[in-house]
């Protein structure tokens, strides 16, 4: 007979990994325990047809003797197919186990990989099944080996299937087990890479001595193999006769084992029936996502669920070991009872408590500086330990961010009583889940309150259903993700045609950065208008970004309706669009004209990227009468000033009336309005002081941060830059203060003045911080680069590492700034006369 339970059959080098799940389908092991049929996952499907056991009835011969004969043959053909596959089965495990010792090992030291509950849960009971099977097969071995007919090993198969309890425990915590390894290999790169390469021992006779299988691949053989046992059993008896001693043992090993499969798929179908509505409809999830909910006056990361009659806000449960990861229901709000409260409504609704704008900066700082010291411990080949501590200081430092930045409230009040809020980072967010929520309302929808179990059973099937499984922070990003752009995206504003009556409308433009989306442009309001003209141009600085957001809004002139809470956002959206930021599309020198269609309105615009290395060079002015990308010193001298003239002017501008704007010089200015500046500065026209005082002083605040970005040296001079670097490097106090006093000294006249000049009115802006929300070191964030960064940047590598080399050189440069900004006032004549300037007893 040819006919051979081979390595083949049972799966043997167990390199055919499950296929992937479709999102949101069933992913428990629904395991069928009909004798015929292969195991699989219920999502799986029968693509691959394995397992099968043919029949072997032909040529066999129908004479009662010849048949038991025969009988005892397959038999034994049956078992040395099992018996191989349970060697490599047995390896398998062998190969699941090896990594948990060392594991276990530095668990419980300084720098662990994994924590014990980690380890307790991946490799929940494998130790058990794996010393079941080795026992089994050191007693089967011996006796296939050694064959006779009168063998008897029936009762080995019995207490294999009186075992199969240690399964069940295995079967139960199986999605958990896969769930928490993912994770963990995410946020773990040695765990990844142990995970990426189990190696596996071949079969004795086999020439291969190891395969290299993955972790998820090995987690599934288990459950494979419990209904292989029971299809062999099927064929064993069918090839024994039925007063063999061995027939009544095998008979109830088999009846074990099939009550046991059915009850592990009883267990299963609860968790797989369809939640239902009170009208009898299924209950869908229509929508999921992490939103900040501000709970008892403290933010909570929460998971919302928007099913098809319901909104339920939950949180991840911690949950013992072996047990299913589960949500918890914070409450639940019936579409039909739910509203969203106007702002007037909103009254009694706790305010919300906005982080200062500097310290979500600093963070983001971080942030950048812990980036680049990943890729500089993966350039040098550096310890996994060390980038595994950089990972994890990383995730924290981004989850604070994702938790702290969101300030645009989101009210959703419950008709029977209780309000909640919600914090969203961008309105365009808002919008789509304000949308989903009213789309569903549209229908008939019934009130109803959820028994205890009902709710359980829909809490319960959020971990499956969830279409959303990581928090969006970049370092839940793989690394071979696409890290986004690093640089200046340009974007010009065109126009808009497609509304149904006349509206005073504007847009603005957000992005993401950080792995969350920010607000970052706004046109002017173009009143009274079907077909607004904007044409206005937005420099907007890429931190990693991925997607550019358009919202058109109409502008709400209604006083009533203006809300105390200076976040809330009462302008009506009349539509929204994305588009993806493609690098390879936008990185080139021209612009790209692009339409977003949004509910029947089309936004006409215009962008070009400028990677970060490209935007920062310094390119002289080949034309030395104006005042742009010309020497200050040649300014200055032509002009017979101490500080350049543009500079006098802007800052007078921003002092008269600009010092209370809300982020001034953070807000871009118009493109158009500040090229129409820079043009009367360099041709240094007699209509400059009226042009000023009917400009918007944006473009005023950014015609200053041109004028010094364009300079063909930077003003603290390329001669001194490395001098800074190392000076703001100092640890010791007065080390640092005698050099950063001997640097400004070292200065030309007029870099020495205009800095003086330029740092005395930074500090009468951050003065006016509760008004204009520009810290100290807001103010270093912006004008830092702009007054340190060489003319020649060392950064002409690849994308990515510009943006590394940026933020570990910008972070410094910052620094600096802020360094001479927290400074008490240095004057020029004193830095002059006293070499030793500070005394340094600091």
């Amino acid at each position: 007979a040819d006919f051979n339970y081979g390595a083949d059959e049972y799966d043997a080098e167990g390199n055919e990994e499950p296929k992937a799940l479709p999102e949101g389908s069933e992913t428990m092991p629904y395991i069928d325990e009909s004798p015929t049929m292969s195991p699989q996952l219920s999502a799986r499907g029968q693509e691959s047809g394995d397992g099968i056991s043919p029949t072997p009835t032909d040529g066999l011969g129908t004479g009662g003797e010849r048949d038991a004969g025969k009988g005892l043959e397959m038999r034994k053909l049956v078992l040395s197919g099992f018996l191989a596959s349970e060697e490599i089965y047995i390896n398998q495990l062998e190969a699941l186990l090896l990594p948990m010792k060392p594991l276990k090992a530095t668990a419980t030291t300084s720098q662990p990989v994994l924590t014990l509950q980690q380890i307790e849960t991946i490799f929940y009971k494998i130790q058990d099944i794996y010393e079941i099977h080795k026992e089994f097969y050191d007693s089967l071995c011996p006796k296939v080996q050694q064959w006779d007919s009168n063998v008897t090993m029936g009762h080995l198969f019995q207490k294999l299937a009186s075992q199969l309890g240690v399964y069940k425990a295995f079967v139960d915590n199986y999605k958990i087990a896969l769930e928490t390894a993912e994770k963990c290999s995410q946020s773990n790169y040695q765990f990844q890479k142990i995970s990426e390469e189990l190696k596996v021992k071949g079969p004795k006779d086999s020439k291969e001595s190891h395969t290299s299988v993955t972790m998820e691949a090995l987690l599934y053989k288990p459950i494979d193999r419990v209904t292989r046992s029971t299809l062999v059993l099927h064929d064993l008896l069918k090839h024994t006769p039925a007063d063999h001693p061995d027939y009544p043992l095998l008979q109830d090993a088999l009846r074990i084992s099939q009550n046991f499969l059915s009850s592990i798929n009883e267990d299963i179908d609860p968790r797989r029936t369809a939640v239902t509505t009170p009208k009898g409809e299924t209950r869908q999830l229509v929508k999921d996502g992490f939103l900040v909910e501000l709970s008892e006056g403290s933010r909570k990361l929460r998971h919302v669920f928007l099913f098809t009659d319901v909104l339920l806000c939950a949180k991840l449960k911690k949950t013992a070991v072996g047990k299913h990861q589960q949500y918890d229901c914070k409450w639940y709000v019936p579409l039909a009872d739910l509203v969203f409260p106007s702002p007037e409504e909103s009254e009694h609704c706790p305010q919300v408590h906005v982080i200062p704008d500097h310290e979500l900066e600093d963070m983001k700082m971080k942030i950048s500086a812990i980036k680049s010291e990943v890729q500089k411990e993966k350039a040098n080949k550096g310890q996994s330990r060390a980038i595994e501590r950089l990972k994890k200081k990383m995730f924290e430092n981004e989850f604070w961010l994702l938790l702290n930045s969101p300030a645009i409230p989101f009210r959703i009040h419950n008709r029977n009583g209780k309000s909640y809020l919600f914090l969203l980072s961008s309105d365009y967010e808002r919008s789509e889940w304000r949308e989903a929520i009213q789309k569903l309302q549209k229908k008939d929808l019934q009130a109803f309150v959820l028994s205890s179990v009902e709710l359980q059973v829909l809490t319960g099937s959020c971990f499956k259903l969830r279409t959303v499984h990581n928090i969006p922070v970049t370092s839940n990003k793989d690394d071979d993700e696409s890290p986004g752009l690093y640089g200046f995206l340009h974007v010009i504003v065109h126009s808009a045609k497609g509304f149904k009556q006349s509206a005073n409308l504007y847009c603005t433009l957000e992005v993401d950065s950080f792995g969350y989306f920010v607000s970052k442009a706004k046109t002017r309001v173009f009143r009274d208008t079907t077909e607004p003209q904007w044409n206005e141009e937005f420099e907007i600085e890429l931190e990693g970004s991925q997607s550019l957001r358009i919202l058109c809004y109409e502008k709400c002139y209604d006083k009533t309706k203006l809300n105390k809470d200076n976040n809330e956002i009462v302008d009506k959206i009349m539509g929204k669009g994305q588009i993806q930021l493609d690098p390879q599309a936008v990185q080139t020198k021209n612009w790209h004209m692009d339409v977003i269609e949004m509910n029947g309105i089309k936004v006409e615009f215009s962008m070009k990227f400028t990677s970060r290395d490209m935007s920062l060079k310094r390119t002289p002015s080949k034309k030395q009468t104006g005042v742009f990308g010309v020497k200050i010193s040649v300014v200055t001298k032509r002009e017979r000033s101490k500080v350049p003239y543009i500079v006098r002017q802007c800052i007078e501008e921003v002092e008269k009336r600009g010092i209370e704007e809300v982020g001034i010089y953070r807000i871009s200015g118009v493109a158009t309005d500040i090229q129409a500046l820079k043009a009367v500065f360099d041709a240094n026209n007699k209509d400059i002081l009226v042009m000023l005082s009917d400009m918007d002083i944006n473009a005023i605040a950014g015609t200053l941060k041109l004028y010094f970005r364009e300079l063909p040296e930077p003003l603290l001079t390329d001669r001194l830059y490395p001098a800074f670097m190392e000076g703001i490097a100092l640890s010791d106090p007065a080390a640092k203060e005698n050099c950063m006093m001997h640097l400004l000294r070292s200065l030309p006249d007029p870099n020495l003045i205009t800095f003086l000049f330029l740092l005395e009115h930074l500090k009468r802006v951050a003065e006016k911080e509760p008004i204009n929300k520009m810290s100290l070191h807001n103010l270093a964030t912006v004008f830092g680069p702009t007054l340190l960064r060489p003319s020649e940047g060392e950064s002409k590598g690849h994308l990515t590492l510009a943006s590394d080399i940026w933020s570990h050189d910008v972070m410094a440069q910052v620094q600096v700034l802020l360094y001479y900004l927290q400074h008490p006032p240095i004057s020029f004549t004193e830095l002059k006369r006293n070499t030793l300037y500070f005394s340094t007893d600091v």
